[in-house]
């Protein structure tokens, strides 16, 4: 057995793991309210211009949804 510091004998490693994968959980929770924010104001009737610049946020929402998942599935492959 090791003796450390932390509670439960956790290490410092497990506790940087969890907060990073807290972290990304945050950052696909972000990325997806972000979309859900672009496409309801698509749904308005803003107008050609501002629909064209709201399809262009959607695009970019959506990637940064995909990446944000790529990250958590790297910090760990059961998400």
């Amino acid at each position: 057995m090791m003796y450390t510091l932390e509670p439960h004998g956790r290490g410092i490693a497990a506790d940087l793991l969890n907060l990073e994968m807290a972290r990304a959980r945050q950052r696909v929770n972000r990325a997806k309210l972000a979309l859900e924010s672009a496409e309801e104001m698509l749904d308005d009737d803003c107008g050609v211009a501002v629909n064209l610049t709201l399809c262009g946020r959607i695009r970019a929402e959506q990637r940064r949804v995909i990446e944000a998942r790529e990250r958590l599935t790297k910090i760990d492959p059961r998400h």
